[in-house]
């Protein structure tokens, strides 16, 4: 039960890459609530270097995180992790993402929207469906846009509550016995890679991405088995020892992967409408899979070492970290709208986003984590419950 100082950085470090990443998303031409005049496919290479593995990766994390409160209190888990993930989702639909959806009508509406924020926001707590593009797809408000590995998370975390009361504590121990065999050797790199490439070979294409719950089901069929495959090994040290062992293997699996991304389809020409052969299709498909699974086995690998590298930058950051998370892409979106009118040239002005958005979340927390009732609503707990020293088990 001793706490993995290691699953704490790389938690920091994956979710201060969404800085990076919603960073990015405004210089590209992948869809995003604002975007930049000078936006084109450049930084689209670098941007798939993270997109496989981010989100999963944090799916993970919150798998081993579960087990660990589970096996260290039990009791009140689920009000208590209810709690810490639907308050933020809550209050972040009304009150931090709302911009991010009013700057989208502003710069997206066919013909240009010339209300006030006041006038918006009213529209948007009505649940108005009148925004609508020329392609006839409407917002729907309210949304929660970014926010959406906190339902998600929540209903993995419900289902494997419900799996952990209800089975025997002898099926629980034979549970995780089976997976971390299964998850032994060079197993540990071949069985995800074949479960995740199974949902991308027969679901990505019948389904898109929609981060709306309901209808997401390739989302669903990449993220809880990963989810689970972090709750069943958190106690597992065979598993996490070869994940160390393997490290450099997984590592070179993930770069081939991601080269045969960039170059046999990116630098090839192909896109959603002029779609590769059906061959290297179904290849690249498995090689997105290998690329997803290997680039986080590498990290976890490389990450192990540091299992007890505890120190106060740590303990800082690792409660700083759900905050920035809600905050960052309003921030983002915000500032990046704003800036226009100045005309900077994108390096500069793309370097001055990524830094004035850590400065202005960490500005943020630093007052969020000192104003009791603002606490709960970032995810961190009331100022009487937190612990000496800022630990507190990761999302």
């Amino acid at each position: 039960m001793q706490r993995r100082h290691d699953l704490d950085w790389v938690r920091v470090i994956a979710f201060c890459l969404l800085v990076l990443y919603h960073v990015g998303m405004y210089y590209v031409t992948w869809d995003f609530h604002v975007k930049s005049p000078h936006a084109g496919p450049a930084l689209e290479p670098f941007m798939l270097l993270t997109s496989p593995w981010r989100m999963s990766l944090l799916f993970l994390i919150s798998g081993v995180a579960t087990a660990f409160m589970l096996g260290k209190a039990p009791t009140g888990f689920f009000r208590r992790r209810s709690r810490q993930l639907l308050l933020p989702l809550l209050f972040g639909m009304a009150v931090v993402v709302p911009p991010q959806s009013y700057y989208q009508v502003v710069e997206q509406l066919p013909g240009g929207y010339f209300e006030s924020y006041a006038a918006f926001y009213a529209k948007y707590l009505s649940g108005y469906h009148g925004f609508c593009g020329s392609d006839g797809d409407c917002l729907r408000l309210p949304t929660w846009n970014h926010l959406w590995f906190l339902p998600y998370l929540w209903t993995y975390t419900a289902l494997t509550w419900l799996l952990w009361r209800l089975l025997p504590g002898t099926a629980m121990a034979r549970l995780r016995e089976m997976a971390e065999s299964a998850l032994s050797g060079w197993r540990v790199l071949l069985v995800p890679v074949a479960l995740l490439a199974a949902a991308r070979l027969l679901l990505v294409s019948r389904f898109e991405q929609t981060h709306a719950l309901t209808d997401d089901w390739y989302s669903h069929a990449q993220y809880l088995p990963v989810f689970l495959i972090g709750f069943l090994m958190a106690f597992a040290t065979g598993t996490w020892q070869a994940l160390q062992r393997l490290r450099w293997s997984a590592l070179g699996i993930a770069a081939a992967s991601y080269g045969l991304l960039v170059f046999c389809w990116y630098f090839a020409g192909y896109d959603d409408h002029n779609p590769p052969p059906q061959a290297l299709r179904m290849l690249l498909r498995a090689a997105w899979a290998a690329d997803q699974w290997c680039a986080i086995a590498a990290i976890l690998g490389f990450a192990y070492r540091w299992r007890d590298a505890d120190s106060p930058l740590l303990r800082y950051l690792t409660l700083a970290v759900f905050p920035l998370y809600i905050l960052h892409q309003t921030v983002i979106v915000v500032l990046a709208h704003n800036l226009k009118p100045l005309a900077i040239p994108p390096l500069p002005e793309g370097i001055a986003l990524v830094v004035a958005t850590y400065a202005l979340c960490l500005g943020a927390y630093e007052l969020i984590r000192r104003v009791g009732w603002l606490r709960p609503l970032f995810g961190l707990k009331p100022i009487a419950q937190a612990p000496a020293g800022g630990h507190r088990r990761a999302a």
